[in-house]
């Protein structure tokens, strides 16, 4: 049987999709892994074990289909950084897009008119995430290290010289380490020099559509980043409709033919292909939130289905505002809008009378609140957002998703795939391959869900509030901060 193969090399696992040649999933393999953290700020990888979890799922998947698919479409997490030597051996762990020890110089740098042009050249925002931010600490910090390094490249860098021994970077992968002119499609001088290296030190970018065939005979299609490949997974390519991710942590993004600039918000620009920019903005705490509420606030220690259902049926038990409780959800700092990893969560307007039932439904509008200031950000320097296309595990929430809906005043549409990322690898790899003239699609909707037009009102001016909270309270979050740090 002929198909296709999109391969999403995650930060917590690699997974498979196999999609025939009608464009539908047909079978699905994933293999998971750990992340270290050795000191606070720090989240590192061996590349090699993320290495072993690629092959094995293509191994897997082969064997199960008893044949090697037509072609194989890349995705990748955003943000990486590995030091290698000239023959792509990593001197060091990987750096994954949570390592925030650069966080200071991201400060710092964003301070800098020079970093504001940095951002508006990249369509990066400058943040330790970045791995702009995580070069300069390297140099700083581990000079030795720094001197040392060959290369600086990213996960999916390292498995395609693994592939086909040479360095190779794609546009959508480029355009997020904040070193990209994303216009250009160039690196940039100005960043480079903000670095200190040359681009010598970093591969050669290619289009997305870029492919190479192994010594097996299979070709793989370079592909672009996770959040780009969302997007095209998810249906949301086209004008008005906005894709939603909700995971551990969250994005929202849209379809452009233009970057996006939001200088205050620093909503980010990323490259599917060439004519297409997918632009929006990430917060930190979504899933993650609702997990910490049960484990440390409910004393859940090992979480079950159960454990979730009733959660949702406590939020369910009570009314749009939470009788006056707000959730600020920065537990893990935050990004997108306000880049602060020194910010922290709050519960606010607590009084004698709020019971368990408040606190649910305030964590999860405190999320749903963070993802609409994001959604507005972009917003405000785009067309008008009609449409939400939400994908991932909790999509299966009810009251989640109608809290979603109230408080953005849009449309929302559950998708079936959770594999999002992945389909849109294989999306990618089908039109590459000239399978397809225009990427295709083949979304199945579960419901959708219209916002209550009485709840929007009331979240409307509660939402205000909202947002004069970090405002507020920044600087008391900065000095309570530095005394615990």
């Amino acid at each position: 049987m002929e198909y296709i193969l999109g391969m999403d090399i995650g930060t917590g696992s690699t997974k498979g999709v196999a999609l025939d040649l009608n464009y539908e999933p047909i079978d699905s393999v994933q293999h998971y892994y750990a992340s270290d953290s050795p000191m606070a700020g720090y989240s590192e990888q061996e590349p090699e074990v993320i290495w072993a979890a690629f092959k094995k799922c293509i191994a897997e998947i082969i064997d199960r289909m008893g044949s090697s698919p037509v072609a194989i479409g890349l995705s990748s997490a955003m943000h990486s950084l590995i030091s290698v030597d000239e023959d792509c051996i990593p001197l060091a762990p990987m750096m994954t897009w949570a390592d925030s020890r650069s966080s200071g110089i991201a400060r710092r740098i964003r301070a800098s008119e020079q970093g504001i042009n940095i951002y508006k050249r990249t369509g990066t925002p400058i943040h330790a995430m970045s791995p702009l931010c995580k070069i300069v600490w390297l140099r700083e910090h581990q000079p030795e290290l720094f001197d040392r390094a060959y290369k600086f490249i990213s996960i999916k860098e390292y498995i395609w010289y693994q592939l086909f021994k040479e360095f190779k970077i794609d546009h959508s992968i480029a355009s997020c380490t904040g070193l990209f002119d994303v216009e250009q499609l160039n690196w940039s001088e100005n960043a480079l020099l903000m670095a200190g290296i040359t681009e010598d030190r970093l591969s050669v970018p290619v289009d997305t559509s870029y492919s190479r065939k192994d010594v097996s005979g299979i070709i793989f299609v370079i592909g672009a980043s996770d959040g780009c490949l969302a997007n095209l997974g998810s249906d949301a390519v086209a004008a008005g409709v906005a894709a939603l991710t909700i995971g551990t942590s969250g994005a929202i993004r849209i379809s452009s033919r233009k970057p996006i600039v939001n200088e205050q918000a620093m909503t980010f620009s990323y490259l599917l292909d060439e004519q297409t920019y997918i632009c929006g903005g990430p917060v930190n705490n979504g899933g993650i939130a609702l997990q910490w509420f049960l484990k440390n606030a409910l004393g859940k220690e090992e979480l079950i289905a159960d454990d979730y259902t009733s959660f949702f049926e406590r939020a369910s038990a009570t009314t749009a505002g939470s009788k006056g409780l707000i959730f600020l959800p920065y537990l893990t700092g935050e990004r997108a809008p306000i880049w602060d990893s020194e910010s922290c969560g709050t519960f606010f307007g607590l009084r004698l009378h709020h019971r368990q039932e408040h606190f649910s439904r305030a964590v999860l509008e405190g999320i749903c609140y963070a993802l609409n200031e994001v959604l507005q950000a972009v917003e405000q320097y785009a067309e008008e957002i009609k449409q939400i296309n939400v994908s991932g595990g909790f999509v299966q929430s009810r009251i989640w998703m109608e809290i979603l809906a109230d408080i953005t005043g849009k449309e929302i549409v559950l998708l079936q795939t959770e594999d999002a990322s992945a389909v849109g690898a294989a999306y990618l790899a089908i039109k590459a391959m000239g399978l397809h003239q225009d990427y295709p699609s083949y979304i199945k909707e579960r419901q959708r869900i219209e916002p209550n037009l009485k709840n929007h009102e009331l979240y409307r001016k509660i939402f205000k509030i909202y947002q004069q909270l970090y405002p507020n309270l920044k600087e008391s979050m900065c000095q309570l901060d530095r005394l615990h740090t």
